[in-house]
């Protein structure tokens, strides 16, 4: 239908690419904790819908992460494209498509679900034997969560009535929903556009003296940083019932974009927050800065002084330097999709939408399965996803 074409080609750190899940970088990072990275170019037909020929009187390339990993000791692999395909690549496709309150091309939805179906196939020959399926995070977004829901619901009436094969997976990669801080704006406007409340626990942090200590990856005493966002991690992850990584990951993390900055392109550079008070290790956080992006990666927190609101200065500490930086926006990435007091995460959502962001909601994961065996691997990964999120947080009394 769309004569997709996928080739592989040189892999290079330093560069450029749309989310930061897509810059080379993180790919190069993630290739250092179990995945294996593949760098490919996707081409879309020719004529007008050409996206490797002109497109606005420019030469047009997507280039584009895949990550692969083995399961069950090599049995099997999954193939993840993380935020692609974008909305621009759709639309090179899709006469019909639409255009959102921000502007963001929404694509119909038999071209979205056949579209997935031929780049998994194109992708096909780059995956190792064993890949059961092709897992995407499409970088297609909406304004609202009905909006978003419908799309989906739409999604999969039009598979069923066409040869395309992709499927809504139950459990996201990515978190979908998300809110965006502008960071074009001066800090004044920034701070007006926050709720009343944030602005006052700004103030009122500064005011009772918590300090905010920031380290990157070529600092002397990047191990003492990171035991310290460790162990708070650690106790976060105890009271909230949180996953997290071996401490490797996150200094690993640090130092590769400190050995790799500089060098051309636009590797990101990621930092590491500490909020402390008289000697007490109140909270912290590892944010990550771009010239499109900054985005709040990991956040934890002490259980003492809270009342001294070191969260909040945190977040705004980050958001200044992200605009220093010259970030356009930064990213709060992950909360519940509305204002629900019912939802076990209403608190977090009440946090970071008081910032002031616009909010953001994408499609979430989609699978194109290869093998017949996807089915039993997708039950096993719903039944491991329901032992974490309820079982074992009932037993922890959560």
């Amino acid at each position: 239908m769309f004569d997709v074409a996928v080739q592989k080609i040189d892999f290079s750190i330093n560069g450029n690419s749309g989310s930061f899940l897509q810059t080379p970088f993180w790919g190069e990072f993630k290739s250092r904790h179990g995945w294996n990275l593949i760098r490919a170019r996707a081409s879309l037909g020719s004529g007008k819908n050409s996206l490797q020929g002109q497109e606005a009187g420019r030469e047009v390339a997507h280039d584009f992460t895949i990550l692969v990993r083995s399961f069950a000791r090599g049995l099997f692999s999954l193939a993840y494209v993380p935020l692609f395909p974008s909305a621009r690549f759709f639309a090179a496709a899709d006469d019909d498509s639409s255009q959102g309150q921000e502007g963001a091309g929404v694509p119909s939805p038999d071209v979205f679900s056949a579209l997935l179906s031929e780049l998994a196939q194109a992708i096909k020959p780059l995956l190792p034997q064993n890949t059961i399926c092709v897992r995407f995070d499409p970088q297609v977004e909406f304004c609202n969560p009905q909006d978003r829901d419908l799309f989906n619901h739409n999604v999969a009436r039009a598979t069923k009535s066409a040869a395309a094969s992709c499927k809504k997976n139950a459990v996201d990669i990515q978190p979908p929903d998300t809110t965006q801080v502008d960071l074009t704006k001066s800090e004044e406007e920034i701070l007006a556009a926050m709720k009343n409340k944030w602005r006052y626990n700004i103030k009122l942090a500064q005011k009772k003296g918590v300090q905010i200590e920031k380290t990157s990856g070529n600092a002397l005493n990047l191990s003492d940083f990171v035991d310290i966002f460790y162990d708070l991690y650690k106790l976060t992850s105890e009271r909230d019932g949180i996953a997290m990584h071996a401490k490797a990951y996150y200094k690993d993390l640090l130092e590769l974009s400190a050995q790799n900055g500089g060098a051309g392109g636009d590797v990101p550079q990621v930092n590491l927050y500490i909020a402390k008070h008289e000697g007490d290790n109140l909270g912290a956080i590892m944010t990550l800065f771009s010239k499109d992006e900054a985005v709040y990666l990991y956040g934890c927190s002490s259980n003492t002084k809270r009342n001294l609101m070191p969260n909040f200065l945190l977040q705004w500490t980050a958001m200044q330097d992200a605009k220093a930086y010259g970030s356009r926006y930064y990213d709060m990435y992950g909360m519940p999709p509305t204002d629900d007091p019912g939802h076990p995460m209403h608190g977090l959502y009440l946090f970071k939408t008081g910032f002031g962001g616009r909010n953001v909601h994408r499609v979430g994961s989609y699978d194109v399965p290869l093998k017949a065996a996807y089915g039993l691997c997708v039950a096993a990964e719903k039944a491991r996803a329901f032992w974490h999120k309820k079982v074992l947080k009932k037993i922890r009394g959560r």
